[in-house]
């Protein structure tokens, strides 16, 4: 049975605004095997990108974790200083931003960038560290390393850049990567070069991976497990297999009917209706109702509770909270 590397209980992360508090992410649950890769998928305003920057604790102010525990090796990460945190980024835990030439460094060169994370780590000698992000570049298919090495990061395209992002997340040789959208702001074929890079980095490295995306083809494409991220919420988790061959709760199947067919041409493409609501708006019951097809009146009323499917599947919908155990209802 896989070991459990990270599990995320209750999390709660607030911002407070002048019109109140806003609940970015309320009560997300869920549990990251080693040598895994894990997707966070949702709309843009769901919480996924604040999940991930909460697991470092790198949620800016005026933001704050708010209730939960964060078990990392079974070490609650919420109870940690920042100086804890600080030997823990990086070394342990790396992330891996959705847009490089905004997470690199524009004033230093890309190898003074890699050779500062790992002399911050006590990692090797300098001959040893050159030695170790040459290789690392030439893994991630940079063959012109030295040359990359020099650069700075407005000199190179955007897939060497996110190579070079990957590259700093993988020098310090952590247990768990988060990496967040990291081919939002890529062309289509050098998103799938980036794909097939971490792929196959966790199958070498062994390293684990959250991956963090609104792309469902993407997780389809590269997941063991998914949790499907509503209004700071999961709605829907499991293994991949079983989310998209037995998919229950309404706003996944909204998801995966808005997915492009390759093979159809000029075919007009399904929409979710409405959009995500604030999370300051006073709402009661599901967060999705007021979107759902298949809406009922206790959905504007009771927060549906988490349901099993099965022993790999997990749902908060209405529709199957009174036949638990039964398999799912359409």
């Amino acid at each position: 049975m896989a070991e459990s590397l990270l599990e995320v209980n209750d999390l709660q992360v607030a911002f407070a605004t002048p019109y109140g508090e806003f609940k970015a992410v309320s009560g997300v649950n869920f549990e990251v095997q080693t040598r895994q890769i894990y997707g966070i998928v949702g709309e843009s305003g769901c919480g996924k990108t604040v999940t991930g920057r909460a697991i470092l604790k790198l949620i800016p102010p005026p933001g704050r974790i708010v209730g939960g525990q964060i078990l990392f090796h079974g070490e609650d990460l919420v109870k940690k200083s920042e100086s804890d945190m600080r030997q823990l980024r990086g070394r342990r835990i790396s992330m891996v931003f959705q847009d490089p030439a905004a997470a690199l460094n524009p004033l230093f060169t890309i190898g003074q960038q890699l050779g500062a994370v790992m002399k911050r780590h006590h990692i090797g000698s300098s001959d040893e560290i050159h030695e170790d992000v040459i290789n690392l570049l030439k893994d991630l298919g940079l063959s012109d390393a030295e040359h990359i090495l020099e650069s700075y990061p407005h000199r190179l395209s955007g897939g060497m850049q996110q190579r070079a992002m990957i590259a700093t997340a993988l020098c310090a040789k952590p247990d768990l990567i988060i990496a967040d959208e990291p081919t939002s702001s890529l062309d289509v074929t050098i998103q799938n070069q980036i794909l097939e890079l971490l792929v196959r980095m966790q199958r070498e490295r062994g390293v684990t991976i959250i991956l963090i995306t609104h792309d469902l083809g993407v997780v389809a494409e590269t997941c063991d497990e998914v949790a499907v991220f509503y209004l700071g919420r999961i709605v829907e988790k499991g293994l991949v297999r079983e989310i998209f061959h037995n998919t229950c709760h309404p706003y996944t199947k909204g998801l995966l009917a808005a997915l492009p067919n390759p093979k159809i041409l000029g075919q007009n493409l399904s929409v979710i209706p409405g959009m995500i609501p604030s999370s300051l708006d006073m709402l009661t019951g599901c967060p999705f109702e007021l979107r759902c097809y298949a809406r009922m009146p206790m959905c504007k009323l009771v927060d549906p509770p988490a349901v099993w499917i099965n022993a790999t599947h997990q749902v908060n919908c209405h529709l199957f909270d009174q036949v638990a155990g039964n398999g799912a209802r359409n």
